[in-house]
């Protein structure tokens, strides 16, 4: 419950505020069960003695509705029930202000006025004090609690009836409460049904005492609590105390019990890390997973995802057909019995390779090349399949183009020295069967859309530095293709790639085929 002077501009902006929302659903079709003869009316003043705004002598049960914008709506929903020791609503702090938070950030709030005990003059505050002392008030206020708590019961009913009216998830529906309100938050966490049960529960700095609490449910919702430890009426004991319960049971619980805030902090703001709590609030509802995931979030989701699939393929192959020895034997079988030729030269691959032979067959097929590239391939794998895709087919040239799914560690870390080992050893395997071969560099590279964070560009340089030295060296033409694609930043130019990373599109290819060209050219002459 709320005790402290709010500003009186903010009062008066959040008063307006929430008088201005449109929706008020009285919860039961006729008198609430059990207060069929209260006859008084709800009343709404600041005139008490702490000048809070409050509301009090409710005798019939509402929920106002605050809708989010279509745009942010996370079909999420969330019963607000403020504190006021069943004497009043404290309106402001744990009402207006809560529902105005939950709504800018897409959650639709629905404010409970639940049933309270009868003031007889003007200031509930007062007659609170009052009835601290008071045995008749008291058994009154005993028979208050079971009606507040079955508001709340039957407000969470209403939501989940009307869930598509309000554009929410029937399993999506909570309910947050503060001190009495906490109270009645707590209690729908037992004895509920099908109807009733809250999703998700929040409980700050509530008289909830352990008789209370009875025997937690086999599917008890997940549940958040907060309190102070200098809380006024010590109530960070039954706080403390329900988060043992829940946790002792095996269910979901969070609990903050912050060393200052005092009770009746809600949305207060003091200074203090107890103005944190509703950030912390919307952090769990996130890892509960009430909330939407971000654009991050699924991307990141997405790009484990890849990768975990990738891997899985990986590990596939590896006990199946590890460098795919077996995927071009028929089409293996149908170039040897044609003319030789129309496979005078082999592009050996991976990815690159073979969506180049996709998307620009005509290259391939009118200058008798044929294409042997197998998306994900790392140079041990092409090192492997290499007598069946290029030695047995016995063209008179082999263009060589390999690495990076090496640098990606498709098949695990494989260090630079390795890449260009075994591309040296296809090299020298060709020439040692009449085969002369052609060395390709590596394309740019700044990064692996399915294996993030490697930063490749320099490794990419380095082994092509190596290629380029050794082929050199033994008087084998090199192809640069990287000085052709690269862009600023070491990465393929945005405008030739199909990804946006590794792979190039039609344009892309269309200025590889003239530096192919020419160096096959250039090969079959020497």
């Amino acid at each position: 419950m709320t005790k402290k002077l709010p500003l009186l501009i903010l009062l008066l902006v959040l008063s307006a505020w929430a008088k201005a929302q449109q929706k008020v659903i009285p919860l039961y079709d006729g008198p609430a069960p059990g207060s069929e003869n209260w006859t008084w009316s709800e009343r709404e003043n600041d005139s008490n003695m702490y000048h809070a705004h409050t509301i009090f002598n409710v005798s019939k049960p509402t929920i106002t509705v605050y809708t989010p914008d279509s745009a942010l709506n996370t079909g999420t929903a969330v019963i607000i029930c403020p504190g006021g020791g069943f004497h009043s609503l404290s309106i402001m702090q744990e009402g207006y202000a809560v529902a105005k938070w939950f709504q800018k950030r897409g959650v639709t709030a629905f404010l409970l006025k639940y049933r309270l005990m009868h003031i007889r003059g003007n200031d509930p505050y007062k007659q609170e004090q009052e009835d601290r002392t008071n045995k008749d008030a008291q058994k009154e206020g005993a028979a208050i609690i079971p009606m507040a708590i079955a508001d709340g019961r039957q407000a969470i009913a209403d939501v989940r009836a009307h869930a598509a009216e309000y554009g929410i998830s029937p399993s999506r529906i909570g309910i947050i409460g503060f001190s009495a309100g906490g109270t009645v938050a707590a209690s729908t966490a037992y004895n509920y049904t099908a109807e009733n049960r809250p999703d998700f529960v929040a409980s700050l700095y509530a008289y909830f005492p352990p008789e209370m609490q009875g025997n937690v449910p086999a599917d008890a919702p997940p549940i958040f609590i907060a309190a102070a430890s200098d809380d006024t009426f010590n109530l960070e004991t039954h706080s403390s105390a329900l988060y043992d319960t829940w946790i002792a049971s095996k269910h979901s619980a969070e609990l903050h019990i912050y060393s200052k805030g005092g009770h009746g902090f809600g949305m207060n703001k003091q200074n203090l890390p107890s103005d944190t709590w509703s950030d912390r609030f919307w952090e769990w509802l996130n890892i509960q997973g009430f909330l939407p995931p971000t654009d991050a979030e699924i991307a990141a989701k997405k790009k484990a995802e890849d990768w975990a699939n990738f891997q899985k393929y990986i590990e596939t192959r590896i006990h199946t057909d590890w460098a795919f020895v077996n995927c071009y034997t028929d089409k293996n079988k149908q170039a040897i019995s044609k003319p030789a030729n129309t496979r005078r030269v082999v592009f050996m691959g991976n990815s690159i390779t073979q969506n180049w032979f996709d998307m620009d067959s005509t290259f391939f097929v009118q200058n008798g090349y044929l294409g042997r590239g197998i998306g994900g391939q790392t140079s041990p794998q092409m090192l492997v399949r290499f007598r069946e895709d290029v030695l047995n087919l016995k063209p008179q040239a082999v263009v060589i183009e390999a690495g990076t799914n090496d640098i990606a560690q498709n098949t695990g870390y494989i260090s630079p020295e390795d890449t260009y080992g075994n591309i040296i050893s296809m090299a020298e395997l060709a020439e040692a069967n009449g085969i002369k071969p052609i060395i390709g560099s590596i394309l740019p590279a700044v990064d692996f859309s399915w294996h993030r964070g490697l930063e490749p560009a320099e490794t990419i340089i380095k082994i092509n530095n190596m290629l380029k030295a050794y082929a050199a060296k033994h008087h084998i033409v090199y192809i640069d293709y990287w000085s052709a694609l690269v862009d600023d930043k070491k990465g393929l130019k945005p405008e030739l790639t199909l990804d946006g990373l590794v792979h190039p599109n039609v344009a892309g290819y269309k200025i590889m085929e003239p530096l192919a060209k020419k160096a096959i050219e250039e090969t079959l002459r020497k």
